[in-house]
């Protein structure tokens, strides 16, 4: 049986494979925090796009509220009354237009989760190569 022997020391192995896990590591890192900013990016055009959305809905609404209490009012519904009907059913469709938009921004959506997987196989990777010597 013939073993080949390899002409470097064991430190020299050794600090080898830390090098190389050290390395390991600061990439994945790099994938997490790459990762994470492009989640953030794209959370802020969302959120930048709600608020453009919601500025919008206002003067929209102040238009259209204004037309709906009048038109009631012109049907014959009391002042007071025309206001209350309008004012609730506007205030319905504002909570479900915020419940939707913050559906649509998930904290979750913001995790690394690439980088999180890529550490888990490295992981695993690194603990058998482990358990076969």
């Amino acid at each position: 049986m013939q073993t080949s022997k390899d002409p470097r020391s064991t430190g020299s192995l050794l600090s080898d494979v830390l090098n190389s896990i050290g390395n390991l590591l600061r990439q994945e890192v790099d994938l997490a925090r790459a990762e994470v900013d492009e989640n953030l990016k794209r959370a802020a055009r969302a959120l930048a796009l709600i608020v453009v959305g919601l500025v919008l809905l206002f003067i929209a609404l102040t238009v259209l509220v204004t037309t709906a209490v009048s038109a009631l009012v012109l049907a014959g519904v009391a002042e007071i009354l025309a206001t209350l009907i309008i004012g609730v059913i506007t205030l319905v469709a504002a909570v479900i237009f915020a419940v939707i938009g913050v559906k649509r921004l998930k904290l979750a959506s913001l995790a690394p989760s690439r980088a999180a997987r890529n550490i888990k196989r490295d992981a695993a990777m690194m603990k058998e190569a482990y358990n076969d010597r």
